[in-house]
């Protein structure tokens, strides 16, 4: 197997487990883990693969963007952590925003015994807050994505730019100061923007691995965030270059 055959052998394994190890991968395409480091370095340099300790794990391209399941095994504590914060930020609100995405579902859930009316395009996020006896839901609609089972295109967009909303909570793939806040796709980061447009206060919540990252369609600018909220692990270095572009940046 020539190295080209052999790297796109091994993003497609990680695509498909969610992480990939050396020695196993040494010992599946029968060569040494030498051979293996070297073609995680390569893929890494190509921005397809992110390494780990032992072995690496898939990076979000235009082409690839991992689904619900994969996230909710990914940094669980720290998005745990993030999103009781986020749910202290609410002073008051009444028509709340939550974004797709395993943090916003969290904090749906964190939401269920609030008095609000909640607008969402996450399928995951209404049943959360399905059984609440005091949050009223409002499912924007639209073409269902699979991977994410959140809603968009333009019955999601029309809806949403009819709305007043008090504060949106927000999830991102990646957030960097060159290029602000990003996902891979287009009909995702329109349904995002469209958020941010319409909503008075926008709280952004991404874990520490998100910082630094850039996607294919941009969203928002860092400035269009009074707050974002991230776990301990962003250094706290890391975390004043953003707070120098306006919003508050609370670790948690």
């Amino acid at each position: 197997m020539d190295s080209d055959t052999r790297q796109r052998q091994i993003v497609e394994f990680a695509r498909s487990r969610g992480r990939v190890e050396v020695p196993a991968l040494a010992a599946e395409l029968q060569v040494a883990t030498e051979t293996i480091r070297r073609d995680l370095k390569v893929l890494a340099g190509r921005r397809l693969l992110k390494r780990v300790h032992g072995g690496a794990v898939p990076l979000e391209t235009a082409a690839f963007e991992s689904g619900v399941e994969f996230r909710s095994q990914v940094d669980l504590a720290q998005k745990h952590r993030i999103a009781g914060a986020a749910a202290e930020q609410l002073h008051g609100a009444e028509t709340v925003y939550v974004d797709e995405g395993f943090t916003p579902r969290l904090i749906a859930q964190l939401l269920a015994d609030r008095q609000l009316t909640v607008v969402t395009a996450s399928l995951l996020a209404a049943e959360a807050l399905a059984h609440s006896e005091t949050v009223t839901v409002l499912l924007l609609g639209g073409r269902m994505r699979g991977r994410t089972l959140a809603c968009v295109d333009e019955w999601a967009l029309e809806r949403l730019r009819s709305l007043v909303i008090d504060v949106a909570y927000m999830g991102t793939n990646g957030i960097s100061t060159e290029h602000g806040i990003t996902t891979p796709d287009p009909a995702v980061a329109a349904v995002k923007k469209t958020a941010v447009q319409v909503s008075s206060r926008r709280v952004l919540v991404a874990a520490h691995s998100k910082f630094g990252e850039s996607h294919f369609c941009r969203f928002a600018d860092i400035a269009d965030f009074q707050t974002i909220i991230t776990g301990t692990e962003l250094p706290a270095h890391e975390a004043h270059r953003y707070e120098l572009l306006g919003p508050n940046v609370i670790r948690v």
